[in-house]
């Protein structure tokens, strides 16, 4: 497992340090952007929306090229693109977990009494198959691309470097949740649509803990691949767009993320959340800062 990275010392490599700058940016543009007080199709209120979600790659990719010299660099953009770090197997994992919660969710509530779900968007995209191209493109541009740059290709690491995989997916689980909070304010938005104080909301603060220790399941079995945490992450969004839950549906949804977290900790184990345990050449390749040159 890629975990036990050789990381610099330097505080500008801190988790916390990448946290504060990534909110930064996008609370920067994200609070005007609620304040504003208007429909998030308007202008400037969509351009700050965009804005706000490149805090988490900025921050990423600013604190690497800081600290971290070539090889740091390399690792960084090549855990981003690289196929060949994905097991075959693990495919499946990452593109059947969540439909399968999903659908878990919603055939207990249709056995305790709930309605069969009204797949709208699945429908219309049914009968016009080529319109999900650009409507998964845009959706993989605008949300797991640049967050997973962040989260998984920079912050979990450094959590993991100091404390097991459990932990760290804890924390970064939570830091992820609070970190969309201004989108509640944002009128017409996904998270305002919630209901600021409503059980969908705090079932959406829920969800995103026991989904980030999925998330480190799949990115320490994939030798660090930021990209199948990408992929992890759009499937999850895709899902969940395609069959739009009633409520009790998706308070069954979290409640079987949760149960599919406790299962991976007790087969993994939550040191590591992964098979391999021994630190791979890979990560040893990244060279500590050590001053002066970061060429």
């Amino acid at each position: 497992m890629d975990a036990n990275i050789n990381l610099p010392p330097s505080k500008r490599a801190s988790p916390w340090v990448y946290f504060a700058l990534a909110y930064g940016v996008s609370w920067l543009f994200w609070v005007p952007a609620a304040l504003w007080g208007r429909d998030v199709t308007t202008f400037p209120v969509m351009l700050l929306l965009y804005l706000g979600g490149v805090g988490p790659p900025l921050a990423a990719i600013v604190l690497t090229y800081l600290t971290q010299r070539r090889a740091g660099r390399r690792d960084f953009w090549c855990r981003a693109v690289d196929l060949r770090r994905i097991g075959a197997g693990w495919y499946a994992g990452i593109l059947l977990t969540f439909p399968t919660l999903i659908g878990l969710a919603v055939l207990l509530d249709i056995l305790t009494g709930g309605a069969v779900p009204r797949f709208e968007t699945a429908a219309r995209f049914l009968s016009r198959p080529l319109a999900i191209l650009p409507f998964a493109f845009f959706m993989l541009i605008f949300g797991p691309l640049p967050e997973e740059l962040g989260w998984r290709g920079y912050a979990l690491d450094r959590l993991q470097a100091r404390w097991g995989a459990l932990a760290s997916s804890l924390v970064l689980g939570a830091a992820w949740a609070l970190w969309h909070l201004p989108l509640f304010f944002i009128r017409d938005t996904y998270q305002h649509g919630l209901g600021l104080g409503s059980l969908r909301f705090w079932l959406f603060f829920a969800d995103l803990v026991p989904k980030s220790i999925l998330y480190t399941w799949i990115y320490n079995n994939n030798r660090r691949s930021t990209l199948s945490a990408v992929l992890f992450h759009f499937m999850g969004n895709l899902t969940g767009e395609l069959c739009t839950l009633p409520e009790r549906a998706e308070l069954y949804k979290v409640l079987w993320v949760a149960i599919a977290a406790l299962v991976v900790i007790a087969i993994w184990g939550p040191g590591t959340l992964a098979r391999r345990r021994t630190s791979p050449a890979a990560v040893d390749e990244i060279p500590p800062h050590e001053g002066g040159d970061w060429s």
